[in-house]
């Protein structure tokens, strides 16, 4: 519970630094708040390591997945902040790993996953591809909130603390073709180590996490083949994101949180 505590009260000294230094220096930072934010996600993941241990077994039910996934966005938007100006971001990743982290220790341990190392790495990647790809829709947010203040010209302050829309939008594409190579991995550890991938209780996940993944796909090829940009990636980038979120969150909270039946 102390570690717990302490990463939470980082979590929220990190984000308020920042808050401070981008009220400040919109556009370069101190880069001070990174070494409560990196405190705090090391005993974010603690908590987990510690969590396996009592229960002789990885943990990934509903509110541990979540609390994984948002300790992978924080991860990712710190190390991003460092050579690319959105560390904005980061405000927003920073306090919702505390928020997951908070469920997870209010939820409690459920029981441990009987997983072999090859269901073990197929679950790894989806965490990694869902944390990946739930980046993207934020970046993806902040590029939609940035068109529409410029289009409006309603020149916020916020506004100097992001890159501009282009260096914005081709981090938004970089970051969804990591997280679609990450989910492709994915899929393909599940249809090679998943028995019964169609099952009942895994055939709504199985059907909207390969709707997501064509939907990924035919955006990054329409970005390479039609030059898709602003507006349009947005809806695609989210419409995906939503997709993935009900294929393994939404089906994660019927059976656990109703049916009370724990899956990968």
């Amino acid at each position: 519970m102390t570690l717990v505590i302490v990463s939470l009260l980082l979590y929220l000294v990190a984000t308020g630094m920042l808050a401070s230094a981008l009220r400040a220096d919109p556009g370069a930072p101190s880069g001070a708040w990174r070494v409560p934010a990196g405190a705090a996600m090391a005993l974010h993941a603690t908590v987990h390591v510690i969590a396996w241990n009592e229960i002789h077994g990885p943990d990934l039910h509903f509110f541990a997945a979540l609390s994984l996934v948002s300790l992978g966005m924080a991860a990712m938007t710190t190390a991003v902040a460092r050579r690319e100006r959105v560390a904005a971001l980061a405000v927003l990743a920073l306090p919702l790993a505390a928020a997951m982290l908070a469920a997870f220790r209010a939820y409690g341990h459920a029981a441990p996953m009987a997983l072999d190392w090859q269901q073990q790495l197929h679950a790894a990647l989806a965490l990694l591809a869902y944390a990946t790809l739930a980046v993207a829709a934020l970046v993806a947010v902040t590029l939609w909130a940035q068109e529409r203040a410029l289009r409006r010209r309603e020149f916020h302050g916020w506004l100097r603390a992001l890159p501009p829309l282009v260096q914005l939008e081709a981090l938004l594409f970089r970051t969804i073709a990591v997280g679609f190579g990450l989910l492709t991995a994915t899929l393909l550890t599940g249809v090679l180590f998943v028995e019964n991938l169609f099952a009942q209780h895994l055939v709504h996940k199985t059907v909207l996490g390969i709707l997501s993944w064509l939907a990924f796909g035919a955006l990054l090829f329409g970005r390479r083949r039609y030059g898709w940009r602003g507006s349009t990636a947005v809806r695609w980038t989210l419409s995906a994101m939503a997709l993935l979120v009900l294929a393994y969150f939404g089906s994660k909270a019927v059976l656990e949180l109703i049916l009370h039946r724990h899956v990968v």
